[in-house]
């Protein structure tokens, strides 16, 4: 294993009360708007956080000829148009980009284009996008390799017996309950170890669930399951995340302003499955790299074939599953995947939309009022409908 490097760390080191409550409260949905709108654009002043950097040049988004106003969306049986999308959904910034340039940008809640704001659950997809990175450079062999090749201290866990493309695929079979408003779930147990920064606390407790299943006859969400892929990619790699997401993609790409990751303990891993916070035009280029195929410079970072993989459904069990690599494939209006669509999506409404065929990446920053369910306006009929008004 290479020697770690020495990332930057931001203060706090240590999760201050008020902090604890206020992200208590947001899981289990009872965070009032203004509360709640803070936390978000300072969940990196709650939680340590490492600094992902930029790097010195800037990629230009131009802006492009193109207007939503008279975007029509039909959701839940119901007609609707931006206005309504943005006000009841609660957005809190919105991008489109068609064809490389900015077609409607929109920011809400008094947030800019310098605001940073929580990705929540939007890190797995990054975190899986390094795992393909460390593969093409090298640090892992492939995702049929057993997991704990690379994690031996998971041979005597529900884990033993799994692959790498198990873990990417949430098919492990280890039993976990995601859900965050039920404060004896395993994610909020797993907020609790989050706050309390003890290293090496979160694995140890996704390490002890048991198996329900044979791997990869079974998919459950699972926030623990990213965390394993966090631990993965140190392991592997020799490098924190946010060194390896700065040195690959970051700085390289042309990211305009350095983000943050949240830390499981000052001076400790990353918690892969949630808790980047960036700029909203920073996520846009996010989706122009997986957009772009993965390529920097005319060279591919990702293994070939490795996005299609990681964003298409696939068949588990003798039924159609809409989940690659922590990545969600999303359906056209008519249900097909011809555009090859995906997203990575978060809680409270965080997206960044891919659409290959029509050359669209979509962000969409939120802040509802529950993590889940809370939406009036459903986002993949928005996603539809943009498509549709720009292709």
């Amino acid at each position: 294993m290479r020697e770690l490097a020495a990332g930057v760390d931001s203060t706090p080191v240590s999760v201050k009360p008020e902090g604890a409550v206020a992200i208590r409260n947001a899981y289990a949905g009872l965070l009032l708007p203004d509360a709640q709108v803070a936390l978000f654009r300072a969940t990196d002043r709650v939680f340590p956080t490492r600094v992902i950097s930029r790097g010195k040049r800037v990629r230009p988004l131009p802006a492009g000829p193109r207007s939503l106003g008279d975007l029509r969306i039909i959701s839940n049986g119901g007609t609707y148009d931006l206005y309504d999308y943005v006000s009841r959904n609660r957005i809190a910034g919105m991008l489109v980009i068609k064809n490389h340039r900015i077609a409607f940008e929109h920011y809400e809640f008094g947030n800019g284009p310098a605001t940073r704001w929580v990705s929540m659950s939007m890190a797995k997809s990054i975190s899986t996008t390094l795992v393909g990175i460390a593969v093409k450079d090298g640090f892992i062999s492939g995702v049929d390799a057993p997991l704990t090749d690379y994690l031996p201290q998971l041979a005597e866990s529900g884990y033993a017996g799994a692959s790498i493309r198990h873990l990417l695929q949430m098919t492990s079979g280890v039993r976990w309950d995601d859900t965050h408003t039920d404060p004896a779930s395993d994610r909020r147990h797993m907020l609790e170890l989050q706050i309390d920064q003890q290293p090496g606390a979160i694995l140890r407790y996704v390490a002890s669930r048991p198996r329900v299943a044979v791997p990869g006859t079974l998919w459950n969400y699972s926030t623990g399951e990213t965390h394993i892929v966090g631990v993965l990619l140190h392991a592997a790699v020799g490098r924190w995340l946010s060194d390896y997401l700065s040195e690959r993609i970051w700085s390289n790409f042309g990211m305009e302003s350095d983000a943050s990751w949240w830390l499981e303990s000052p001076q400790g891993l990353e918690v892969a499955g949630a808790g980047i916070s960036a700029t909203l035009r920073d996520y846009g280029r996010f989706g122009l790299f997986m957009l772009d195929g993965g390529v920097i410079d005319g060279r591919s970072l990702l293994p070939e074939e490795w996005i299609g993989e990681a964003t298409s459904p696939r068949e588990l069990n003798g039924s159609r599953l809409d989940y690659g690599y922590m990545w969600w494939p999303v359906p056209a209006k008519d249900g097909s995947f011809a555009d090859h669509a995906f997203s990575a999506r978060g809680i409270f409404g965080q997206y960044t939309y891919v659409n290959p065929a029509a050359d669209i990446v979509i962000v969409v920053l939120s802040s509802r009022s529950k993590p889940k369910g809370a939406e009036a306006i459903v986002d993949n009929d928005f996603f539809n409908a943009v498509v549709e008004a720009l292709r």
